[in-house]
């Protein structure tokens, strides 16, 4: 229970995740002109106004920024959920190549750990593509030196990936059933399939984001609700009226900085998802299912480095 205890209290004043860096110069602001409100008040100047509570009623921009939150967190969890059945769909995809799939020549072999690598190559492409950022090293290790540089010059890498799997499996299945069973192609292209859907749908939550007049109506009655708000309160609080309002702006304020922070979580925010550490254990089971596999293991780890797949380009 003490354990408990002391991990709630450092939780409650941790920086790290916290929105608090991203909102204390507004709250520190609204708390100094409430406190020149409290001022003009001490003076015996009219800026008493209790009436002007009733412009916009808390019940309304509590709802407000309710649904603001939910919609963020709803866009975060699902974004969670795709790639969760990414790293599934990866998984399943490198069974299914190791299990159904036979060496009938001596480089098929070969070609086959470098399509398992590209298959662990997907969700790194997929991480930088909705990042905006352009293919790096992360690529280079798990593709030949010729894809890399064709990678490099494509708009959607993950697209492209998801081209050369196909492209492999297709030419696997026209070889005969001695080398891919045409019952198991089913099973592959539903795979692929269901993992180009997962990036198709991360893609919808980061080119859509909350519609941008809500989020300027937002803005606009949250500052004019804290403008206002020392106003209603100076006659009750005197010279506690910076300190309250400084309080109530910081949870208010605070809400709609996490709707904001999550609304994309793709990126490297503190709360966004760990699309780093998704990437690489999917890597991580992936090299660990060609080390145990007998019939995939090898000595020489840059197997996959030949450029089987140049002759196709």
């Amino acid at each position: 229970m003490k354990t408990k205890t002391q991990n709630w209290f450092k939780l409650a004043f941790q920086f790290r995740g916290s929105v608090i860096l991203a909102i204390y110069q507004r709250v520190i602001g609204f708390g100094l002109f409430s406190f020149i409100v409290s001022v003009l008040y001490y003076f015996k100047l009219p800026v008493s106004q209790p009436i002007l509570g009733s412009i916009i009623p808390s019940i309304v921009l509590g709802l407000l920024l309710v649904f603001r939150t939910n919609t963020a967190y709803e866009r975060f969890w699902e974004g969670r959920r795709l790639w969760g059945n990414l790293a599934n769909d990866a998984r399943n995809m490198v069974w299914q190549i190791g299990a159904m799939m036979n060496d009938v020549e001596p480089e098929d072999r070969a070609k086959r750990i470098a399509l398992i690598r590209l298959v662990a190559a997907f969700p790194v492409a997929c991480k930088l593509y909705l990042r905006s950022e352009p293919v790096n090293s992360e690529l280079e290790e798990l593709m030949s030196q010729s894809q890399y540089l064709q990678l490099k010059t494509i708009h959607n890498p993950p697209l492209q990936i998801v081209f050369w799997i196909a492209d492999y499996l297709q030419q696997q299945y026209q070889r005969g059933n001695a080398v891919l069973h045409y019952s198991h192609v089913v099973f592959l292209q539903t795979t692929v399939k269901s993992m180009m859907e997962s990036v198709g749908h991360c893609e919808r939550i980061l080119r859509t984001p909350l519609p941008l007049a809500y989020s300027i109506h937002l803005k606009q009655l949250l500052l004019i609700y804290c403008l206002l708000l020392p106003f209603q309160l100076v006659k009750d609080l005197g010279w506690g009226t910076g300190i309250f309002v400084s309080l109530i702006t910081f949870t208010l304020l605070g809400i709609e900085e996490i709707g904001l922070e999550i609304e994309n979580p793709f990126g490297y925010d503190t709360n966004d998802l760990p699309l780093d550490a998704i990437c690489n254990t999917i890597k991580y089971d992936i090299e660990e299912f060609l080390t145990c596999n007998p019939h995939l293991n090898s000595n020489s780890d840059k197997i996959y480095q030949n450029d089987w797949y140049d002759k196709q380009l």
